[in-house]
């Protein structure tokens, strides 16, 4: 499917059970990843170390204290990531949500916006999603040439000194920072826990 294919809008409100799919389908997508990563660091494997064993001392099975703590962090690592970014954020400053939609009417992709916390900090993508049934078409792209456009439409309307947007990327999304990077973009910052990266920041200057 050709980008020129693709319109960009504000989403519908009758769409937005559609969106909302769309946006748990693609942390589904990555959560698992996500957790593996994160409970396969020492210190996390210190951590579920020490909880099993004082599990052990309350429960009779040792197969059931040694994966309790597991089965624990891992529900509570998917709960964070879809209550992060498995639903919509109130519209901001720069509109939205926005909706990738085909010639055929089809929404295939969702975009969110929002300002940065500080001045000069530009716009920052808080949500992007593609139907994984439209992946490795073009959506993608579409979208973020579409939050470029807006970034600097928004900038220039504050006064900002400079057009900016920064995109945090979950650490087991390969394909989105490679997508990011082949647009110009640089990895800039990152968060997490216990000292490991979870999600990793690319800015780009527009």
């Amino acid at each position: 499917m050709a980008p020129g294919h693709l319109s960009v809008r504000e989403m519908r409100e009758d769409e937005k059970p559609l969106v909302l799919e769309m946006l748990k389908a693609g942390v589904k997508d990555t959560e698992n990843r996500v957790a593996l990563h994160a409970l396969t660091r020492p210190p996390a494997l210190l951590l579920l170390a020490a909880a099993s064993s004082g599990l052990r001392f309350v429960l009779a099975s040792f197969a059931l204290a040694l994966l309790l703590p597991v089965f624990l962090a891992v529900a509570a690592m998917k709960l964070g990531l879809r209550a992060r970014w498995g639903s919509l954020p109130p519209p901001g400053g720069l509109g939205g949500p926005w909706v990738a939609v085909r010639s055929s009417g089809d929404v295939c992709g969702v975009l969110a916006l929002a300002p940065g916390s500080n001045a000069g900090d530009g716009a920052r993508v808080t949500r992007l999603s593609v139907s994984r049934w439209h992946r490795r078409r073009g959506v993608g792209r579409r979208l973020l040439a579409f939050a470029e456009s807006r970034a600097r439409a928004w900038a220039g309307g504050m006064g900002e000194p400079r057009a900016r947007l920064v995109v945090p990327v979950a650490v087991a999304a390969w394909g989105v920072a490679g997508m990011l990077e082949g647009c110009g973009y640089q990895a800039e910052g990152s968060w997490g826990c216990m000292g490991y990266t979870l999600v990793r920041e690319f800015s780009k200057d527009l």
